[in-house]
C-alpha cells in the first residue's frame, strides 16, 4: 500500500509507526493538525468534529490556534496525543517539509489550564515492587513537585494512590499483570495505566537517570540512601516523561523522600466516610477542606489540601504550625495585611513550570513579575514577629527585583498570546527593533499618501490601496472605472465588481515594509527568548519562594477560620488520652440550613475509657458525633485549631472508620461484603495509637447475627493486647 501513498502520507506512516500503540498522532499541515485512518475514527466523536474521507482515507482536523482545547478533550477521554510539528518553513523548503513529534500528552502529564484544576495537583504516579518492598513516586509536571516513598505494605501504597488520585500510573511491563499491583492500581477506576520497559526500572539505569537529571554525584542529599526501590521508581518515571513522551523536565529541580510514618494514615474508607475532601467522589459538596479553605492563591489551596490529606504525627511540627497560627490570630494586622498581599500573587508554581517547559508566553512573564512585586510587602509583614516558622518561611522567600525589572522594562502591559507575531516588546527597549518598526510604520504612512496621490493622478476617487496575504499590496479599482487605469498599472486579478493592479513603485515599497516588519517580528521573538531564559535561570529560587508563600497562605487560612468560627488551640501530647469539651462538628455547623449545633464532650484513653458505646434512636446524631471526634483529631494533627471549648489530643497514627451502608458492585462487592472488608481492615491494622469510629456493624443480617458480629468486634478490640485502640462504637 505504501507505493500508492503520496510522499507526505508516507512520511505520516513512518512517524506514526515509531509511536507506541494507541497514541493518536496530530500531524501539522499548514494551519491545521490532521488525523488519519483509525486515529481519525477514534478522535472525531471525542472532539465533536466531522469525519471525512479523501481517497478512501478517513481523516479529520483541528485548527492550529485551537489545539490546546482539543488536546484537553482527548486527554480527558483517556487518550494519548502526539504533536507532530513542521520543523521547517514550508515557504523556504523544496519537497516534503521535515516533521517531528515534539511531545506526547497524556492524562497524567497535562499542563494546560483547560485541563488542570487550580486547587489540586495533577499527579503522574509510578509503582514498582522489588521483593516485598513497594516504591511509589508522584510527579506533578505542571508544578515540578516530585516525591517518593517506600512501604512493605501494599495497603499503604493503595491508600496513597486513592488519596492523591493520580490521572496516570507508570508500571513495569512484567508487573502490569501482577495481582498485587493490579489491586493497587484498581483503587482508582479512571486512572490510565502505562506499562514501560522493565530495563527503565533497573536500579543502575534509574540511578544514572536521576543523577544526570539533577546534575549531582550522589542521591544521598535527597534522602535516597538505602532506598533503592524509590530510586527505581523515580528514575523510571523521569525516563517515561523525558524519553517516551518527549516532554521538557528542566523545571523539575528537586526530589523529596517522604516517610509514611510522619503522617496520620487516612485510608480510602475514612476519607470517604468523613467527607474530608468531598467523600465518595464528591469534590463540590460539603467537606472539611471546603470549610477550611479560604486561601488566596492556587498554590495555597493545593498546599492546604495536601495538609488535610496528610495530617502530621510529629508533635514538634504540629506545635510549630499552631504557634504560627496563634501569632496571626493575636496580631490581626499581620493576618489582614498578609492575606491582602497574597491576593496579588498568581500561581507562581505553574507559571515558572510553564515557561520552563518552553510553553509560556509574555502574559505568563507579566504574571510572574506581578507575583514577585508583592514579595517585598510579604517579607515586611512577616518579619520581626519572633515566630520560628514565620522566620523559616521568610528565609525561603527571595524578592528578585532584577527579574521584575527585566520583565517590566521589556514587555508591554497587555501583550498578545502569541510570541511569534510581534507586539510584545516595549518601545525604547531595543534600538534596532525600534528602527525596524519605524521603517514599517513609515512604509504604511507612505501607502496612505500613495493612495491620495494616485487618486489625484488618475482622477479615480474610488481607487484604494489594499493588502492580503496572497497578493501582498495592490491597487483596487471598481469595474466601472477600470478602463481609466494608467498604462503603468499591471492587471493582477479580476473580480466580479473590481480589478486589482500593481505598479513597480508599489512593489518596491511593499518589499521595504514587509521586510522591516518581518525583521522586527523575528527580533522580538529572539529578545523574548532571552528575557524568558533569564527568568528560567531563577527557577530554583522562584519554586522555593512559591512553596513558602503557599505555606503562608495555608496558615493564614487556618488562622482566619479559627477567628471566624470560634476555634481553640488543642493541647497535643504523645499520650493516649483524648479529652474534648464542648466539641462541635466542623462541617455540620457550617451547613446553610443547620440549626444551632449542641456541643458535646468526649473522653477516651486506652485504659478505663477505651471503648464508648453510642446508643440512641435513628436520626439521634450518633454518626454525626463519632465523625465529629475523628474530624477534630484530624484538624488537631494538621496543626489547626479545633471547634471546641478546650481539647487535649494524644497523637494517633491512624484513623479507621466504618460508617453507613454502601456497595461497590463494579468490583463485585455487596453492601455486606464492603462492610466486612472494612471491618477486617480495621481489626488487622489498628494499633493502640489508632482511633476507630464504627457504625452499623452487621447491617443487612438478622438481628442475632448482627449483634453477634458487633459483639465479637467490640470484644476483640477490647481484649486483644495488640490493638487496644480508642474506639467510638455506634
Amino acid at each position: 500500500m505504501a507505493d500508492n501513498l503520496t510522499p507526505m502520507m508516507q512520511q505520516y506512516r513512518r512517524i506514526k509507526g515509531d509511536l507506541p500503540a494507541g497514541v493518536i498522532l496530530l500531524f501539522r499541515l499548514g494551519d491545521f493538525y490532521e488525523m488519519f485512518f483509525e486515529d481519525a475514527v477514534q478522535a472525531a466523536p471525542i472532539l465533536g468534529i466531522a469525519l471525512t474521507k479523501r481517497n478512501e482515507v478517513p481523516m479529520c482536523g483541528v485548527p492550529f490556534h485551537a489545539l490546546e482545547s482539543y488536546i484537553s478533550k482527548l486527554v480527558r477521554a483517556g487518550k494519548k496525543a502526539a504533536i507532530c510539528e513542521q520543523m521547517e518553513d514550508p515557504a523556504m523548503t523544496k519537497g516534503i517539509v521535515r516533521r517531528e513529534v515534539t511531545s506526547i500528552l497524556t492524562s497524567g502529564t497535562a499542563t494546560s489550564d483547560s485541563t488542570l484544576e487550580y486547587n489540586r495537583n495533577l499527579f503522574l504516579a509510578c509503582v514498582y515492587r522489588s521483593g516485598k518492598t513497594y516504591g511509589l513516586t508522584m510527579l506533578d509536571l505542571s508544578t515540578g513537585l516530585f516525591w517518593g516513598e517506600e512501604s512493605e505494605d501494599a495497603s499503604v501504597v493503595r491508600e496513597n494512590i486513592t488519596k492523591f488520585s493520580p490521572a496516570e500510573c507508570v508500571v513495569a511491563e512484567t508487573q502490569a499483570k501482577d495481582s498485587d499491583i493490579r489491586s493497587i492500581l484498581g483503587s482508582v477506576s479512571a486512572m490510565q495505566v502505562s506499562p514501560c520497559a522493565d530495563w527503565t526500572f533497573d536500579f543502575g539505569s534509574a540511578h544514572e537517570k536521576m543523577v544526570r537529571h539533577f546534575n549531582v554525584h550522589s542521591l544521598d542529599g535527597f534522602g535516597c540512601t538505602g532506598r533503592n526501590v524509590i530510586v527505581c521508581s523515580a528514575g523510571a518515571i523521569l525516563h517515561y516523561v523525558k524519553e517516551d513522551l518527549h516532554r521538557e523536565t528542566g523545571h523539575i529541580r528537586s526530589f523529596k523522600v517522604r516517610d509514611s510514618a510522619e503522617f496520620l494514615v487516612l485510608d480510602e474508607s475514612t476519607l470517604s466516610n468523613l467527607d474530608i475532601v468531598g467523600g465518595r467522589g464528591r469534590e463540590t459538596g460539603v467537606s472539611l477542606l471546603k470549610v477550611l479553605d479560604v486561601t488566596r492563591t492556587a498554590m495555597g489551596a493545593r498546599k492546604l489540601r495536601d495538609w488535610v490529606l496528610r495530617p502530621l504525627t510529629d508533635i514538634s511540627k504540629i506545635k510549630a504550625r499552631q504557634d504560627c497560627i496563634e501569632k496571626m490570630m493575636k496580631t490581626r494586622m499581620l493576618l489582614k495585611d498578609l492575606t491582602e498581599s497574597l491576593g496579588q500573587v498568581r500561581d507562581l508554581e505553574r507559571l515558572i513550570a510553564r515557561i520552563g517547559t518552553v510553553g509560556g508566553n509574555a502574559r505568563d512573564m507579566n504574571a510572574i513579575a506581578q507575583s514577585l512585586e508583592a514579595i517585598p510587602a510579604v517579607m515586611k509583614i512577616i518579619g520581626g514577629h519572633g515566630d520560628p516558622l514565620l522566620a523559616e518561611l521568610a528565609s525561603d522567600i527571595t524578592p528578585l527585583p532584577e527579574t521584575v525589572s527585566s520583565i517590566r522594562t521589556s514587555i508591554i502591559d497587555e501583550p498578545p498570546i502569541s510570541i511569534k507575531e510581534g507586539g510584545i516588546i516595549r518601545e525604547g527597549f531595543h534600538k534596532e527593533l525600534d528602527e525596524f518598526r519605524g521603517s514599517a510604520t513609515a512604509g504604511r504612512n507612505w501607502l496612505a499618501e500613495y493612495q491620495v496621490k494616485e487618486q489625484a493622478r488618475t482622477g479615480i476617487k474610488t481607487l484604494k490601496v489594499r493588502h492580503n496575504s496572497v497578493f501582498g499590496y495592490y491597487i483596487e479599482i471598481s469595474k466601472g472605472q477600470a478602463d481609466h487605469a494608467p498604462a503603468d498599472y499591471t492587471r493582477k486579478q479580476t473580480l466580479v465588481n473590481a480589478e486589482r493592479f500593481i505598479t513597480p513603485e508599489l512593489k518596491e515599497y511593499e518589499n521595504k515594509i514587509v521586510g522591516a516588519h518581518d525583521k522586527a517580528v523575528a527580533l522580538e521573538y529572539e529578545l523574548f527568548l532571552e528575557i524568558r531564559k533569564q527568568v528560567v535561570d531563577r527557577t530554583d529560587v522562584i519554586q522555593k519562594t512559591a512553596d513558602a508563600l503557599a505555606c503562608l497562605d495555608a496558615l493564614a487560612a487556618l488562622a482566619d477560620r479559627s477567628l471566624a468560627l470560634g476555634y481553640v488551640r488543642p493541647v497535643i501530647t504523645d499520650g493516649d488520652v483524648m479529652v474534648i469539651r464542648d466539641g462541635r462538628h466542623p462541617v455540620v455547623e457550617q451547613m446553610p440550613d443547620a440549626e444551632r449545633f449542641v456541643p458535646n464532650d468526649t473522653t477516651l484513653n486506652c485504659t478505663d475509657s477505651q471503648i464508648m458505646i453510642i446508643t440512641g434512636p435513628n436520626m439521634a446524631g450518633k454518626s454525626t458525633y463519632i465523625r465529629q471526634v475523628a474530624l477534630i483529631v484530624i484538624m488537631a494533627q494538621i496543626g489547626a485549631f479545633v471547634p471546641a471549648k478546650e481539647a487535649n489530643i494524644g497523637v494517633v497514627d491512624r484513623i479507621f472508620s466504618r460508617v453507613g451502608a454502601s456497595d461497590d458492585l463494579a468490583r463485585g462487592r455487596s453492601t455486606f461484603m464492603v462492610e466486612m472488608q472494612e471491618t477486617a481492615n480495621i481489626l488487622n491494622n489498628a494499633t493502640s495509637k489508632s482511633l476507630i469510629v464504627l457504625d452499623e456493624i452487621g447491617r443487612g443480617t438478622s438481628t442475632f447475627d448482627g449483634i453477634s458480629i458487633a459483639w465479637a468486634v467490640a470484644e476483640y478490640l477490647h481484649d486483644n493486647a495488640k490493638v487496644k485502640a480508642k474506639t467510638l462504637f455506634a
